[in-house]
């Protein structure tokens, strides 16, 4: 999730007593028509990769309800202003808002309703709960492919994302921020990839795909991934790469993602990138992940 909302009035304001997020805290902060067996079975190819072995992965087939593996993830609660977007939604611990749903998929589910302490809040409604959920302190690599096969929500305002912070104690952007998906739902046919780093562009290093023939994510699920080198990182939807960004094209620009990083998963409502939602969005609002894997490069 792109944080340049809040780098950009720093440096308009210059204000130092802002608090930039700290990354390593986590309070601050065709494949897609295949099925699941498929995809299982091309899990097996990709562990034979004599370049890549499965080093972490969560298949959420538990019961419905049950919460994500507390193993692996942990809850990333509250509303802004900690995320610094401008965000509308209130993040819970919920099964309401996160839980898996029996048919083999994670629900992060945006609601419109009121809970007790989410207001005053400095954007929005106050009346929209949603769900976020990271690996941090439970699972972090350095290199390798991340990918997760997901079914995105649509409409208007809807801000599904699949996304690495560095796993360091470095303010953002000096910890490095990799969005592996984003899709804003004005443009539910589009996914945007993006790289974050110190003294990057405004906009980060990034670039979007289209599906063809005016498709849309929210129809069906899609597997999005990263491949990362100590030299590149590599963007791909069902295995089409779209976008990557080498070492060599940092020029003046500090390349920080030769460190572990942790995975996040969310749905944020609202925001700067979004816009607001608006009589057209539908409540609840579900964002479905029937995997996450991470593969490590061989030894």
């Amino acid at each position: 999730m792109r944080l340049h909302a809040r780098r950009r009035a720093i440096l308009a304001a210059g204000l130092a007593a802002v608090v930039m997020p700290v990354c390593g805290v986590t309070t601050i902060r065709e494949a897609a028509n295949a099925s699941r067996q498929q995809h299982m079975s091309a899990v097996e190819i990709d562990t034979a990769d004599p370049e890549l072995t499965l080093a972490w992965n969560d298949e959420f087939d538990d019961e419905a309800g049950a919460p994500p593996d507390p193993s692996k993830w942990v809850y990333d609660t509250g509303g802004e202003p900690q995320w610094g977007n401008q965000e509308w939604e209130y993040y819970t611990s919920r099964p309401e808002n996160v839980s898996q749903n029996g048919d083999g998929s994670l629900a992060i589910v945006a609601r419109r309703e009121t809970l007790p302490g989410m207001s005053p809040c400095p954007y929005g409604t106050c009346d929209i709960t949603s769900g976020r959920i990271t690996t941090r302190g439970k699972f972090s690599q350095t290199y390798g492919r991340w990918e997760a096969r997901i079914k995105v929500p649509e409409g208007q305002g809807m801000w599904p994302a699949f996304w690495m912070m560095g796993d360091t104690d470095e303010g953002w952007p000096d910890c490095g921020e990799v969005d592996i998906m984003e899709i804003v739902n004005k443009n539910p046919g589009t996914v945007e990839g993006t790289l974050w780093g110190p003294d990057f562009p405004e906009n980060g290093f990034g670039s979007d795909y289209t599906l063809p023939n005016h498709a849309r994510f929210s129809s069906d699920y899609h597997v999005f991934a990263i491949d990362w080198t100590p030299d590149k990182i590599a963007w791909s939807v069902d295995g089409e790469v779209y976008f990557s960004h080498d070492r060599s094209q940092m020029s003046a620009h500090q390349w920080v993602f030769d460190n572990p990083f942790y995975g996040l998963l969310n749905l944020a409502v609202g925001g700067e990138m979004p816009g607001a939602p608006d009589a057209t969005t539908k409540f609840p609002a579900t964002m479905l992940v029937d995997y996450v894997h991470v593969y490590a490069p061989a030894p």
